[in-house]
Parts: structure tokens; C-alpha cells; sequence
């Protein structure tokens, strides 16, 4: 990815070596991985290939064996996942895990802990009404009596109230119509590229996650196999063959 001066952007995220063991079950092999200023990076791969457990470690859920992840230049390999929020990366976790008997804005409420200033977090609040305007209509209804895609843009605003430079988003179409995903990814795109949002999407669903992405990598087996511009990662006959059923 390169900025408007057309040089590189610079690097937020950078992964090395990474290592990351379930007892005997080796879920994630030398990972290693950049992310840049802007981009949204999509990772793709079959059930089981290590995906969630990349974006887990990334925020502390889950402890490496090995190797470093650096967040703006900050080793966050050992760190607690509340510090690595207060650093500035947030997730969308895999099924939403709002909390259903909760308001909308309880929510969203929650999700701006993190961030001091009650000023800030305002603005931010209605920085979040104006690019989910479905989600201003039902402020004082509870998140449980929503539906799937209004879910998931509560899941996507909660995690954008901690004012985040890099978002980390864990399959966002899951359980969701056609339509409804189409709605969800321009959403994605739209936060991207209005807040200068960084963000790594694994979505299981390869097409949208390669039209809407500028990199992507394959990661096959706990360890990345493939990795490029989105535009040419879709037209590679392996990828074609494995991920696009074409």
C-alpha cells in the first residue's frame, strides 16, 4: 500500500516468526506478516487453518510459543490483551457476541471504555451514528432484538468507539444473507478509507474478502502459503481452484 505521495506507507503491524502451539497441535507456523498505514489486509483458508488464532494472538488471547508481533513499533508479543486496546487495536469478533439485553447505545458505551475522555468519546459516538445510521434509530433497543447484519454493524461500531488504528474483523458475513454481506463489506470499505482505518479481515467468504481488500494472503495448514495484491491473488489458479469454486 503506498500514500498519496506514492511512496510505502508505513508499517502498523508486523508479525515475525510466529509460532503458536495447542498442546501437541501446532495451530500457527512461522508467521510472518506486515501490515501497512490504510490497508486492509484479508486472510483467507479453510476451516481449521489457523486464521482466528492469528487475530487471537495478535490481540493476547492466545500466547505465542514463538516469534514477535510489533504494533507501531511497540513489542506487544507478551502483552495484556487491555493494554494492546489502549494501544489502539480493537477486534469484531466471530458471531457478533454483543450483549443481547443491552441497549444499542449500552453497547456501544461499553466499547468507549477505553477511552478517557468523554469529549472523545462523543465524537466518536457520532462519528459511528453517521456511518451506521440503522444503528441511531434503535439507540434504546435492546441488541438482542436486532437482526443478523444490524448485529453486526453494532459489533463493528462497538469496536470503533475505542478509537482504533488497526481493526481486526473475524469472518463479518458469517450467518448472513447475500444482501445483507454486500451491505456489511461496503461498510467495511467505507470506514477504511473515511477514517484511514488499518484493518485485517479473515473471512471465510473469498470472493468478497479479495474485491474488498487491497493485500491478501493464503494461510493453508497454520502457515502462509500465498500472499500479494488482492488483484492478482484472485486470478491465481490455485486460489481459483481451492477458495473460489470457479
Amino acid at each position: 500500500m503506498t500514500d498519496p505521495s506514492g511512496t510505502a506507507a508505513p508499517v502498523i503491524l508486523a508479525v515475525n516468526g510466529l509460532c503458536v502451539s495447542y498442546g501437541i497441535i501446532r495451530a500457527l507456523d512461522d508467521i510472518n506478516l506486515e501490515v501497512r498505514h490504510g490497508e486492509i489486509l484479508s486472510i483467507i483458508g479453510a476451516n481449521g487453518a489457523g486464521k482466528s488464532t492469528l487475530l487471537k494472538s495478535l490481540t493476547g488471547l492466545a500466547r505465542p510459543l514463538s516469534g514477535t508481533i510489533s504494533f507501531n513499533g511497540t513489542d506487544i508479543t507478551a502483552a495484556r490483551t487491555d493494554r494492546i486496546v489502549r494501544m489502539g487495536m480493537s477486534m469484531v469478533p466471530e458471531g457478533r457476541r454483543i450483549f443481547p439485553d443491552l441497549t444499542v447505545r449500552e453497547n456501544l458505551e461499553l466499547g468507549g471504555f477505553p477511552v478517557p475522555d468523554r469529549t472523545v468519546r462523543g465524537d466518536i459516538l457520532d462519528l459511528i451514528m453517521t456511518t451506521f445510521p440503522r444503528l441511531k434509530e434503535r439507540m434504546k433497543q435492546h441488541a438482542g432484538t436486532l437482526s443478523g447484519g444490524e448485529q453486526q454493524m453494532l459489533a463493528m461500531g462497538r469496536a470503533l468507539m475505542s478509537h482504533p488504528r488497526l481493526l481486526l474483523l473475524d469472518e463479518p458475513s458469517m450467518g448472513l444473507s447475500p444482501i445483507i454481506t454486500r451491505e456489511i463489506f461496503s461498510l467495511i470499505t467505507k470506514v477504511n478509507s473515511e477514517r484511514a482505518i488499518t484493518m485485517i479481515l479473515v473471512e471465510q467468504n473469498a470472493h468478497m474478502a479479495l474485491e474488498h481488500s487491497h493485500r491478501a494472503c493464503v494461510l493453508e495448514n497454520g502457515r502462509i502459503t500465498l500472499v500479494g495484491p488482492s488483484a492478482d491473488i484472485k486470478h491465481d489458479p490455485r486460489v481459483i481452484e481451492a477458495y473460489l469454486g470457479v
